[in-house]
C-alpha cells in the first residue's frame, strides 16, 4: 500500500446562490476550471500530470450533467489527455472524490489526482433533477421519505436540542467565520474568481451575516413547520416511522441552517513519488477514509456512525483527534455530533462553517478538508477529522495527519 498525501487545497469564495449572487453568471464548468487552473499553476503541473480529475456534484442535470468533470478539464488549462470522472454522494460528493483518489493511490492506480467538487445552486436548483428517492412513490413510501429540513427537526426532537441551542450555535458560526476572514485564515486556499477578461468577480465569501445575534434569529419563523404540519404533512410520515415521538419540534430556519450558495473546491492528492517528480512538499497524509449508510428518514445522523467506523478502522479514539470539521448542514446535525462524542466546541468548526458561509453541495466535502488542513497548520495540530451528513441517509469521513 502506498501513502496518499495532500499537496494542495484550493477553493473559490462562496457566492449567494440566487440571481443577484456574484457567481450567478459563472457556470459550474467555468467555476471548476478556475480551481483546476489554480491547482495546475500553483503546483507547476504540465502534460498528463495527474491520472484523473474526480469531481463531485449533487444535482447532475443540465449544465451540471454530462460528466461535468471532463467538461471542466476541457474548459481548463489542463492537458486534454487527463480524463474526468463525475461522482455523486450528495453533500459528501467533494469528500468522496478526495477519498476515492486517495484510495486509488493507495492501491497503485496512478500516483496523482485532482479531486473535489462544485455546485452552482443559483443556476441548477437543488432538487431539479427529480430524484427517485423523493418523487417515486414506490420508493418514497417504503423509506418514509421526508425533506432534509424535517429530518433536521426530527434530530432536534429525538435528542433534545432546543431552538435556543440551535440559534446559539448559529451565532457562534457567524462570529467565528468573520474572525477567520478578518485574520486571513483562509488566504492560503481561497482564490479570486475572475471573468473572461481577467477582472475579479468575487474574492470573499459573500453569504456571511456577521451582525447575526440571538434576537435577530428569534424573530425568524421555523422554515419547515408548514410543510410538516399542514401540507403535505410530512410530520405524520415521520411519526409513523417514530411513534415514540409525540410531535416534531420545528426549530430550524434560514438562520441556523446552511446557506444556498455557489462554489467549487479541489484537493491535489498524490503519492510520495508524485511529490518528488513535481518538487512538491506534502502537507498531510490521508490516514483513513470511511462511508456508511444510515436511517433514510432521520437521514442526517451519518456523522456519528461514520466517525465511530473510521476511528475503529484506524485504531484511534475520539480523544486522539485534535480538530474537527463537521459540515453545518443544520445546527442540530453538529450539536448531535458534539453530544454523541463529548467534543468541545473549541475543537470543532473553529472558523465557522456552512451556516455562516454556505453549503455548495458538491464542493463542501473538499472545502472542509482544506479548511481543516489550513487550521491544523495554523495551530500546529497533528490529527484532524472531517465529516458530513448525506441526503437519503449516509455519512462520510476523512482523517488527515500532518507530515
Amino acid at each position: 500500500m502506498h501513502d496518499a498525501f495532500i499537496y494542495d487545497a484550493v477553493r473559490t469564495p462562496r457566492g449567494k446562490g440566487r440571481p443577484d449572487g456574484s457567481l450567478h453568471e459563472v457556470t459550474a464548468a467555468r467555476l471548476s476550471s478556475q480551481v483546476l487552473d489554480a491547482m495546475k499553476d500553483r503546483a507547476g503541473l504540465e502534460g498528463h500530470a495527474v491520472e484523473d480529475v474526480i469531481w463531485g456534484n449533487a444535482t447532475q442535470v443540465a449544465e451540471q450533467g454530462g460528466c461535468l468533470a471532463r467538461t471542466a478539464v476541457l474548459a481548463s488549462e489542463l492537458d486534454q489527455s487527463i480524463p474526468g470522472l463525475s461522482i455523486n454522494r450528495f453533500c459528501a460528493s467533494g469528500m468522496e472524490a478526495v477519498n476515492l483518489a486517495a484510495n486509488q493511490i493507495r492501491g497503485g492506480a496512478g500516483d496523482g489526482y485532482i479531486a473535489g467538487g462544485v455546485e452552482c445552486m443559483s443556476r441548477v436548483p437543488m432538487g431539479s433533477d427529480g430524484a427517485a428517492i423523493a418523487v417515486d412513490p414506490s420508493i418514497a413510501m417504503e423509506t418514509y421519505f421526508v425533506p432534509q429540513g424535517i429530518s433536521a427537526d426530527i434530530i432536534a426532537t429525538e435528542y433534545g436540542i432546543s431552538r435556543d441551542d440551535a440559534d446559539a450555535y448559529a451565532v457562534a458560526s457567524q462570529k467565528r467565520a468573520k474572525q477567520a476572514w478578518d485574520e486571513g485564515r483562509f488566504d492560503r486556499s481561497v482564490i479570486t474568481v475572475r471573468d473572461v477578461n481577467g477582472l475579479p468577480i468575487l474574492e470573499r465569501d459573500e453569504y456571511l451575516r456577521p451582525q447575526t445575534d440571538m434576537q435577530s434569529l428569534g424573530a425568524l419563523n421555523p422554515a419547515f413547520q408548514a410543510m410538516g404540519e399542514v401540507m403535505p404533512g410530512f410530520d405524520k410520515i415521520a411519526l409513523m416511522k417514530y411513534p415514540h415521538l409525540e410531535r416534531i419540534d420545528h426549530i430550524h430556519h434560514a438562520g441556523n441552517s446552511s446557506g444556498i450558495v455557489d462554489g467549487a473546491a479541489g484537493v491535489l492528492v498524490g503519492s510520495k513519488a508524485f511529490g518528488e517528480r513535481w518538487g512538491l512538499t506534502p502537507r498531510a497524509r490521508i490516514r483513513a477514509t470511511a462511508k456508511i449508510g444510515t436511517d433514510p428518514t432521520i437521514m442526517l445522523t451519518g456523522p456519528v456512525p461514520v466517525t465511530e467506523k473510521i476511528l475503529a478502522e484506524s485504531g484511534l479514539s475520539i480523544e486522539d483527534i485534535d480538530l474537527f470539521e463537521v459540515n453545518e448542514a443544520f445546527s442540530a446535525v453538529v450539536l448531535r455530533f458534539m453530544q454523541a462524542f463529548g467534543v468541545d466546541h473549541d475543537k470543532l468548526n473553529v472558523n465557522g462553517g456552512a451556516i455562516a458561509m454556505g453549503h455548495p453541495l458538491g464542493a463542501s466535502g473538499a472545502i472542509i478538508i482544506g479548511t481543516l488542513l489550513d487550521e491544523m497548520e495554523r495551530t500546529d495540530k497533528q490529527l484532524g477529522l472531517a465529516t458530513l451528513c448525506v441526503a437519503s441517509g449516509m455519512g462520510a469521513a476523512t482523517i488527515i495527519e500532518r507530515v
